[in-house]
């Protein structure tokens, strides 16, 4: 679990970025509405809790620098017997300043009286400029001698960038129930008929284990379902040889794991099924194996391209020499996405690939990211062998870049044929 003092280390290092004289401003989420007057369960906004820690609604973060100083404010929903009847108990301004590190501690009535006197002395404004229109419209209303405005969220996602020794083993965690998940999935293949049952039996144990919420919504697509990269009806009935993609991970304490795994319905692969997979792994295990400090996630992509693009050709899915095939992404229908993502608080973790100058960022000790080469083989392409049509797979884990190379942190998930096939039987 992420300590307070973490979150106070990251705010004092926000802090140091911020330009004298200058006012940083931070909301929480808002519930969504489902329908009518039902709501979604609540999700905190990833960039304030990444600062705060704080789970609640109605909150604000605040850090007002001046010259030698900079003081944080934090602002919570007050303490009401009868809202909490309804909607459960608040941490309330009081208990607020005992377990967060901040200098001051309001109830969120009050925000808009005091952020009218934080802005009267502000000349530059640090917000989200995602926040919805309503917001905005609160902070410019008192912004009339701000000389200009700034996006935080730029600032802190570079941060969310290098993940730290806490927030490392709170994604191991995830990934622990993750890894229980998957192999669940496995070991009832044979038993289940429809898609959704498969999806049911990942979901229990991501909140028998104290995961809460799924960090996406789960893929569980079978036979050319597949070849939908985001499926997620998951409703249909599985065919008995077929094939199953599974993508589904947990959120533990806000960080996310992101696993994909395909699987035989039957626990064994057939030999055409064997054969897509094991040249799809192949390619995977060597992209891993690339990983280190300096490494650029274009030299990924460029040799996940060229590795799958001589596994389509030696298959005789592609029928051309293979610079002719890359140069004119011949494999592209069959492999349309790229080799991974940065992975944390969000399970697309919303921080940047490129430098203001538009310079690609090359890896760094402490980054997390997935590597997840595919092939997709729609069953209406007549082009590609009959025995290859309507199988897509995908084969994902999520990588910590250490200081002299890479961890696999998801390297306990059965992904061999044999180890799916022993967990599955």
């Amino acid at each position: 679990m992420i300590q307070e003092t973490e979150y106070k280390k990251r705010r004092d290092n926000l802090s140091k970025r911020l330009k004298k004289d200058s006012l940083c401003i931070l909301f929480s989420a808002d519930y969504k509405v489902r329908s009518n007057d039902t709501e979604f369960p609540f999700r905190q906004n990833s960039n304030f809790y990444y600062m705060s820690g704080f789970k609640e609604d109605k909150s604000c973060l605040v850090l007002i620098k001046k010259a030698k100083k900079t003081k944080s404010v934090l602002f919570v929903a007050k303490k009401d017997k009868v809202q909490e009847l309804w909607n459960g108990k608040r941490l309330g301004a009081q208990k607020a300043k005992e377990q967060f590190m901040v200098d001051e501690v309001y109830e969120y009535d009050e925000l808009n009286r005091y952020l009218k006197n934080y802005i009267e002395s502000t000349r530059e404004l640090y917000y989200d400029f995602a926040l919805d229109y309503s917001k905005v419209k609160l902070l410019k209303r008192y912004a009339k001698g701000v000389a200009s405005f700034q996006n935080v969220a730029l600032l802190i996602q570079k941060s969310r960038l290098i993940k730290s020794n806490a927030e490392v083993a709170t994604i191991k965690k995830a990934l622990s129930i993750t890894k229980q998940a998957h192999h669940r999935a496995m070991s009832k293949s044979k038993s289940v008929a429809y898609e959704y049952e498969l999806q049911a039996e990942i979901e229990y144990i991501f909140k028998r284990n104290g995961a809460y919420s799924d960090a996406y919504t789960s893929i569980v697509a079978s036979g050319n379902n597949a070849n939908t990269l985001h499926y997620i009806s998951n409703d249909k009935k599985i065919d008995t040889n077929a094939l199953i993609l599974i993508d589904a991970g947990c959120e533990y304490e806000y960080y996310a794991s992101d696993i994909t795994r395909t699987i035989p319905k039957s626990g064994r692969f057939t030999l055409a099924q064997k054969e897509l997979y094991e040249m799809v792994l192949k390619v995977q295990l060597e992209i891993i194996s690339m990983i280190k400090p300096g490494v650029k996630r274009s030299d990924l992509q460029k040799k996940a391209v060229k590795l799958l693009t001589k596994g389509m050709i030696e298959l005789e899915i592609l029928k051309s020499p293979l610079k002719k095939a890359i140069k004119k992404e011949l494999y592209k229908p069959y492999y349309p996405h790229g080799i991974g993502h940065w992975m944390g608080i969000d399970v697309h973790d919303e921080a940047p690939y490129m430098t203001k100058k538009s310079k690609e960022i090359a890896l760094k000790k402490g980054m997390v990211l997935t590597i997840e080469p595919g092939i997709y083989l729609p069953e209406d392409d007549m082009k590609i062998p009959k025995k290859y049509r309507g199988i897509g797979i995908r084969i994902e884990d999520d990588i910590l870049v250490t200081k002299k190379g890479y961890e696999n942190l998801s390297k306990g998930v059965a992904k061999s044929v044999e180890e799916i096939e022993q967990v599955s039987l």
